[in-house]
């Protein structure tokens, strides 16, 4: 088992070091000059070739593209995220100021998601072919085909314009009014939650009546014992692999979505700063986020391989 950690967490590395130069040489490759934008954002300042000049040896740009990777690399394993080209702010200050916001949006979807998606999965697979199955599986493959930025707007519409129960944007802290905060977040959440729902629902319904149709579930039943017990002790523990591995891959569609949804209801979050930051080509930010990202995913990743072998002692690592 530790062989095997210790693998994953070498690739790990591997595949985060491929990430970062990917975004790296990805975005100094597009068309555009992030200086350009920092002298047409500051007026007062006169537009010339040595003020230009300046500007570029200040943020490193005036070097090849493979030594301000290694400088960047560098500077990053010793904590230091660089300085926004627009705003000449410290990058980690403004990262970790919106990082909680971004995970508390997050992690409400990724917890609701499953704590329905799995239960619903669940009842689809014991009632199968009931009224009942027919209408999550229904509801499950719409969820699972909507664009969650259409769905924002049509809830914006009917729920925040038209009906005026809950806000259109913005975002608040539970710590300063929980109640303001916990209505900003429906619709967010919502949004975020469909695709990943739907897939566990999904998932689970198919995982579910693989694992009742196995002799030892129908030992059980001949037993007597009850289908609560059947159903939680028996049947759920050994149709939660395919289901631990979409959560995995529920992180990465979570986080990507969160930089639409974060748009669209002006959430103050990582996301909506990459969107601005992609536009700007403010490479420090978007580095960093992208960084931030890939390390959020590959852990998941990590930590669903893990969890086979709690959930399963069948599988070993080799």
């Amino acid at each position: 088992m530790l062989a095997f950690i210790i693998r994953r967490i070498i690739l790990a590395i591997i595949i985060l070091i491929l990430a970062t130069m990917l975004v790296f040489f990805g975005m100094r490759f597009l068309p555009g000059d992030p200086i350009l934008m920092v002298v047409t954002a500051n007026q007062q300042q006169e537009f010339n070739e040595e003020y230009l000049l300046e500007l570029r040896h200040q943020h490193g740009l005036d070097k090849p593209m493979i030594v301000q990777y290694f400088n960047w690399a560098g500077d990053i394993l010793q904590g230091d995220f660089g300085t926004s080209i627009l705003t000449e702010r410290p990058v980690a200050e403004e990262i970790f100021r919106r990082l909680p916001i971004s995970v508390h949006v997050a992690g409400l979807a990724f917890v609701i998601g499953h704590l329905l998606g799995i239960p619903a999965g669940v009842i689809c697979a014991i009632r199968r072919g009931k009224w009942l199955d027919t209408v999550i599986t229904t509801l499950a493959n719409i969820g699972i085909t909507v664009p969650n930025f259409w769905l924002g707007i049509i809830l914006m519409y009917i729920f925040g314009l038209s009906l005026k129960w809950l806000p259109i944007m913005g975002y608040t802290s539970p710590f300063d009014d929980f109640w303001l905060s916990t209505k900003q977040l429906v619709m967010p959440v919502i949004c975020l939650i469909i695709f990943p729902l739907a897939g566990v629902t999904r998932q689970a319904r198919s995982s579910m009546l693989d694992v009742l149709h196995q002799d030892y579930i129908r030992t059980a039943w001949s037993k007597g014992l009850r289908e609560r017990v059947i159903v939680i002790k028996h049947a759920l523990k050994n149709g939660l692999i395919p289901i631990v591995t979409l959560a995995g891959m529920a992180v990465a569609t979570i986080i990507g979505g969160g930089v639409i949804i974060e748009t669209v209801f002006n959430i103050p979050g990582l996301g909506r700063l990459a969107v601005s930051s992609v536009i700007s080509q403010d490479y420090p930010y978007v580095q960093a986020i992208s960084l931030f990202v890939a390390v959020a995913v590959v852990f998941a990743n990590l930590i669903v391989d893990i969890a086979y072998g709690w959930i399963d002692p069948r599988i070993r690592y080799e």
